[in-house]
């Protein structure tokens, strides 16, 4: 019988040096829910193919670019797709993901410039899921407020 858990993590937040530049952004609060089994860790940009460390990747318009303004589009989608799937195998209905990045990023995303300006967006991974009826919070409102919007922790 497949193993159950609440909610889909980035990994990063439960410290696997999996960001672009090879470290990783630790919440306490996040690695909790791994440490007691209510939640599995995933890295969409690894699981999409791409190498740590790695150049930063914004969104800029329709696709994904990295600091060297090099297409990198295909990976972050494939990277989202294999997420969706590993929800859908564990039939989770929430996440908890890295605010700002490009794949996780829940209420703001970096402009696409460079230049470390912050927008209003979503990043490819946080779309899809949400396209797909999965609830997703950044790690900033967890660590912050500890739960969902219907109450759940």
């Amino acid at each position: 019988m497949e193993k159950s858990y609440e909610y889909i993590v980035s990994a990063c937040l439960c410290g696997e040096n999996c960001r672009y530049d090879g470290k990783s952004t630790l919440s306490e609060r996040v690695k909790r829910l791994v440490d007691e089994g209510k939640a599995i860790t995933v890295c969409p940009e690894v699981e999409g193919g791409l190498p740590i460390p790695r150049h930063p990747c914004e969104i800029r318009g329709n696709r994904v670019v990295n600091s060297h303004n090099e297409d990198k589009t295909e990976e972050f989608i494939s990277g989202a797709e294999k997420v969706l799937e590993l929800v859908k195998k564990h039939n989770i209905k929430k996440a908890i993901l890295k605010e700002k990045s490009p794949s996780c990023g829940s209420s703001f995303i970096y402009d696409g410039t460079f230049s470390r300006k912050l927008i209003k967006g979503q990043g490819i991974t946080t779309k899809l899921l949400r396209e797909n009826g999965i609830e997703v919070i950044s790690d900033e409102e967890f660590d912050e407020f500890g739960e969902f919007g219907d109450g759940s922790f």
